[in-house]
């Protein structure tokens, strides 16, 4: 088989965000202001960032405080949450605007969560969470008391990006250590590690090989055929067909994660890839496009016709099925991913992570954030314990 790289690269500044540019023929989406929608397999158009407001509009500063634009940079797998996230921040609705958060009755908004936030009814979503923190609220739509703008390339590149300090956040879907090679100490010096929800990394096959009645392989089959032991559907009870073996771009966290789970290491050697891509939406692309296929991605770019397979791990089958007894979205499952925020540590920020960052991370740490930004794009909510040492991370509120 012939493996091909395709990678994204990108400049970009901290205080000036440039639009970080895909592969050719990549879905590159990005929540244009107060846009609920996510990057979706076949979608297309948009700009790479989440639309923010104008110089010129923005809130007058509290002295002291830093109001500039906070960028990110990186994991595709993450751009969803995080691109919600910035979407909503960035065009700052009324908690009480029943039609934007999906309700147009007269109770107003619905979304689990928010009223448990104290003092947060009658308020603006920004000016809520920025207001934790002592910035001044604005009391204006599209207006937030600073803006947020999320850049698509991949985790390897989002990691890079915070440690040279070109921007604020680097997302990941991969840990740091595997991404640029650092022991755990190094990566406890350098950043800070915001874990905003998790991602059951499942496997899928196109729509010919599920329909063909290959639903569920063992471990160790996709490790064969992503070790071109195994090349062809008939070894595995599937049809006579070659296999179309796609991986993620080298350096993504995807990728490093697969490794590191499925293959036992970051560098494990995957000679029966056929074709790599740089982005999860066009690995979804790909299997609708060609039969044969096979692929891992994140859970949020599965489809109707990107079909998550169950998988046999020593006997135990994790099924897709959310209500199965065991299921790609346990914690159990050995494909299960954390998925990243990285912020640095630095003179200034001793902490590792200044306010507006603190502000910006605390909305996905609520029942209410896990609620909108990580189940309702298809991934895995965190547990109380967890939410509770994530937001341990953050700085002290006002």
């Amino acid at each position: 088989m012939t493996q091909k790289t395709e990678g994204v690269s990108e400049s970009v500044s901290r205080r000036k965000f440039v639009v970080a540019s895909g592969v050719g023929g990549a879905a590159m989406l990005a929540g244009c202001t107060g846009s609920e929608s996510t990057p979706t397999p076949g979608d297309s158009g948009g700009d790479d960032e989440t639309e923010a407001p104008a110089d010129e509009d923005t809130a007058t500063p509290e002295p002291g405080m830093d109001t500039s634009s906070l960028t990110a940079e990186g994991s595709s797998t993450v751009y969803p949450i995080a691109n919600k996230g910035s979407s909503y921040w960035n065009s700052n609705p009324p908690s009480d605007d029943g039609e934007y958060w999906g309700s147009n009755s007269e109770e107003g908004n619905t979304v689990p969560g928010w009223d448990q936030l104290d003092g947060a009814e009658g308020t603006r979503l920004a000016d809520y969470f920025a207001g934790l923190y002592g910035f001044e609220a604005t009391g204006k739509q599209a207006n937030p008391p600073f803006a947020t703008r999320i850049g698509l390339s991949h985790s390897g590149t989002g990691c890079q990006a915070v440690v040279d300090g070109l921007v604020d956040i680097g997302n990941s879907s991969g840990p740091i250590t595997a991404e640029l090679g650092w022991s755990q100490e190094k990566a406890d010096e350098e950043v800070v590690d915001h874990v905003l929800g998790r991602d059951g990394q499942p496997v899928v096959v196109s729509q010919d090989i599920y329909d063909a009645g290959v639903t569920e392989l063992t471990g160790e089959e996709v490790r064969k055929i992503y070790q071109d032991e195994i090349t062809n559907w008939s070894e595995v009870g599937g049809p006579d067909q070659q296999i179309f073996c796609i991986g993620r771009a080298e350096g993504s966290g995807t990728d490093t994660a697969f490794r590191l789970n499925m293959l036992g290491g970051a560098d494990a050697p995957m000679p029966g890839v056929d074709a790599r891509f740089g982005q999860n939406q066009q690995v979804a692309q790909q299997v609708q496009q060609n039969d044969g296929a096979i692929a891992y991605m994140a859970l949020a770019f599965t489809s109707d016709s990107v079909l998550p397979i169950a998988i046999d791990f020593e006997g135990t089958v994790y099924e897709p099925d959310a209500d199965a007894e065991n299921t790609i979205f346990d914690s159990s499952y050995p494909l299960n991913r954390d998925l990243h925020q990285y912020t640095k540590i630095t003179d200034d920020t001793p902490s590792g992570t200044d306010l507006r960052e603190g502000a910006f991370a605390n909305m996905f740490l609520t029942d209410f954030g896990q609620e909108v930004f990580v189940r309702q794009v298809n991934y895995i909510t965190l547990p109380t314990k967890d939410i509770e040492s994530e937001r341990a991370k953050l700085p002290d509120q006002a």
